[in-house]
């Protein structure tokens, strides 16, 4: 395989977001022999709206712990890209490893529409196609705290890609006769709605797009530095406080992870889970790992995406979300960028829990819709332009 690691080389940058996306010259080209892989769920907005926004998020979930898991298990865990989008995901993958994750998540897909009757499609595109399109796609790697680095990406390569993935799916079925059970271990989904951090605020799922690539670092920089500004640093403005985290004690909440991790009925497994979240709230507040666990949820929670649109999930007031809506109304009617943003009462959240400690990932959206809504108002817009 050429190039495999690619990615897992570039440097950490440590600076501020809205000052490495200033600085192209530390941003670098992705391999063109790489692949774009896409997955989506088809009808997403006609599902959350008949109250499935959880089933949504753990779809999606589901696709890049599919992934995840794949590469711990016969990768080394090598790292490679990926952005989650509320109800689908964007991965960039060396081209044999591409060819074994398009095979892994069609054949997860399958399982998707057999378990939670959700229609998920797969496709996939090479970067060098991307680039023959006039595109680019430029990454860089930024810590966002001590235990979380996220990939950055500038250019309108993976856009353009997502564009025409999407709009080249069909319904193929898989070749295998028989289809295997997706290793889906650690996926979980045991927290209810959560509630925004502090009293009389809100969470806001925000989408920015600038398709000027020439000045798309700067406009994203200006951007970020504004959230900066009206919602305060990273840290302040997380949507998940774990102090406002609540476990979700039903039993058809875990029969709901059952069938989507295995596929089928276990008695075991539901007793074992069970019994493990109904011990959680004292696992949480009384022993020791519980509480670093906590401690580091908001840390390891995905909530900021750069795949070259700004894609973040914040919280704030009233008074906050209306001096950002009345910013990005003013940089719109200025030509500079496009925004949808999406107002709600709290969030959800799906994990990957490999273990306790430091190997937990949590994805988080909005609830009514989340980033599919920000998304429907950004793509109203779009139309409405021509």
């Amino acid at each position: 395989m050429l190039n495999p690691t690619f990615y897992q080389d570039l440097p950490v940058e440590n600076m501020p977001l809205r000052k490495l996306l200033g600085k192209r010259k530390l941003f670098h080209a992705v391999p063109a022999n790489w692949q774009v892989i896409v997955i989506d769920i088809i009808g997403s907005t006609q599902a959350v709206a008949a109250g499935r926004h959880h089933e949504v998020n753990l779809a999606a979930t589901g696709g890049i712990i599919t992934v995840l898991n794949r590469l711990k298990a016969d990768y080394n865990e090598l790292k490679i890209p990926y952005f989650f989008g509320g109800d689908g995901a964007t991965f960039i993958a060396p081209p044999k490893l591409a060819e074994e994750l398009v095979s892994d998540l069609n054949n997860y897909r399958h399982h998707i529409s057999n378990q939670m009757d959700l229609v998920l499609r797969v496709g996939s595109m090479q970067v060098a196609e991307v680039y023959d399109g006039g595109t680019s796609i430029q990454i860089a790697v930024a810590r966002l705290s001590r235990l979380y680095v996220v990939p950055v990406v500038l250019g309108n390569g993976l856009k353009e890609a997502e564009r025409r993935i999407k709009a080249s799916f069909t319904d193929a079925e898989a070749v295998a006769s028989e289809l295997a059970i997706p290793d889906l271990t650690g996926m979980e989904c045991r927290w209810n709605e959560i509630k925004p951090p502090r009293d009389k605020e809100r969470i806001v799922c925000l989408l920015v797009s600038c398709n000027d690539e020439a000045n798309q670092g700067r406009v994203y920089g200006e951007v970020m530095g504004q959230l900066d500004k009206i919602f305060g640093q990273l840290e302040r403005r997380r949507p998940v406080a774990s102090g406002r985290l609540r476990l979700n004690l039903g039993l058809v909440n875990l029969a709901r992870e059952m069938y989507a991790s295995l596929g089928h009925f276990q008695l075991r497994y539901l007793l074992r889970n069970w019994l493990a979240t109904l011990y959680g709230p004292y696992y949480f507040q009384q022993t020791v790992a519980g509480k670093n666990y906590l401690a580091k949820i908001s840390q390891l929670t995905d909530t900021l995406m750069l795949d070259g649109n700004i894609n973040t999930v914040i919280s704030g007031t009233g008074d906050q979300i209306d001096q950002l809506t009345r910013y990005l109304e003013k940089q719109e009617s200025a030509g500079a960028l496009i925004f949808g943003m999406h107002v709600t009462h709290a969030s959800v959240m799906s994990c990957y829990v490999r273990d306790h400690d430091e190997d937990h990932v949590h994805f988080v959206d909005g609830t009514e819709g989340g980033y599919t809504s920000a998304a429907r108002m950004f793509k109203a817009k779009l139309r409405a332009r021509g």
